[in-house]
């Protein structure tokens, strides 16, 4: 199994990016996929979710409206366009892969990629 993480790097405020997050040796379409972010001393959060199919997205309330995801199920790809980028956007930031509940449970995270905002 493994989460291939890409498209980091150094932008300017207002800049944009796009993310992507290669998967391989699951069934990537029946997996919820979401995008994580730690900035430095800070905990990890959740920016974005979507569901397996990718009727349904949900976002960070700071990331709203500014970023976007999405997913190829053909590519096995989940993606994060990043608009309108702002300082406190820089984190390393990560995928995560997730099915089931309990010992059913398959839960798997990609190495990460910096994304640093800065002028």
């Amino acid at each position: 199994v493994q989460l291939v993480e890409s498209g980091g790097g150094l932008v300017q405020p207002g800049g944009s990016l796009t993310l992507s997050c290669a998967a391989s040796g699951f069934t990537f379409s029946t997996y919820l996929m979401s995008w994580y972010r730690q900035a430095p001393g800070k905990a990890r959060e959740l920016v974005a979710t979507i569901t397996s199919a990718g009727g349904i997205t949900n976002y960070l309330d700071s990331v709203k409206g500014r970023f976007t995801i999405s997913r190829d199920n053909a590519k096995d790809t989940v993606y994060l366009q990043m608009n309108s980028l702002k300082p406190d956007d820089t984190a390393v930031y990560y995928c995560r892969a997730e099915r089931g509940a309990g010992y059913f449970r398959n839960d798997y995270w990609g190495q990460g990629t910096q994304v640093t905002v800065s002028s």
